[in-house]
């Protein structure tokens, strides 16, 4: 897996406010993530379909929680939670998604490995205001994470072009941001700077 670039709806904009965003920033990101927990299966294949309809590429979207949706739309793939189905139960049956798992420690990682995930996504790295109150965990637990699974592991929370190097450097093989690109005064600009980053740690 190359090292990635993803970018992750915030639940706090509306259909119009996202997709135009990620109309303008999909050229310099890997993957866009639908993580709309307040919102229903026809609310976010109404975001899908915006998205598709404004060039972004089925094989860049990634749906959280709700496989029937990532299904029914034919896009890269679902990103799994602790809430979520296990990756052991949904993986047999579409093979052809993408499946990440969210998880939080050495443990969660492997055995989101073990039971058959792509990659996962393990954070919160540095303090973000979507978790305010719970320390982060940290530069060397994700290299410690890193270093005890074989599956590509994107790093999320309070990252941002001022610290991503320092997170590639510790292993990660992306990184994952929500409010650095959706509340950004430039997004395509903060994109593009986090895409070169990433470049340059290939």
């Amino acid at each position: 897996m190359e090292r990635q670039l993803h970018i992750i709806s915030t639940g706090k904009q509306s259909l119009d406010q996202f997709v135009a965003i990620c109309a303008r920033v999909h050229p310099y990101v890997d993957a866009i993530h639908v993580r709309e927990k307040m919102k229903t299966a026809r609310e976010i294949s109404e975001f899908l379909t915006a998205l598709i309809k404004q060039g972004v590429p089925p094989r860049k979207i990634i749906v959280n929680d709700r496989i029937d949706v990532a299904v029914v739309f034919g896009v890269k793939g679902v990103q799994l939670a602790h809430h979520s189905l296990s990756v052991r139960k949904v993986k047999p049956h579409f093979p052809s998604l993408s499946i990440g798992c969210s998880v939080h420690s050495i443990a969660e990682a492997m055995e989101a490995e073990e039971s058959g995930a792509d990659y996962c996504i393990y954070g919160h790295v540095f303090a973000t205001g979507s978790k305010v109150g719970v320390p982060p965990r940290g530069i060397e637990s994700l290299r410690s994470v890193v270093n005890h699974v074989n599956i590509p592991v994107i790093a999320i929370g309070g990252i941002h072009s001022n610290n991503a190097e320092q997170v590639l450097k510790a292993g990660a093989h992306g990184i994952a941001v929500m409010s650095a690109v959706f509340f950004a005064e430039d997004p395509v600009g903060e994109a593009k700077k986090l895409k070169k980053i990433i470049e340059k740690m290939a």
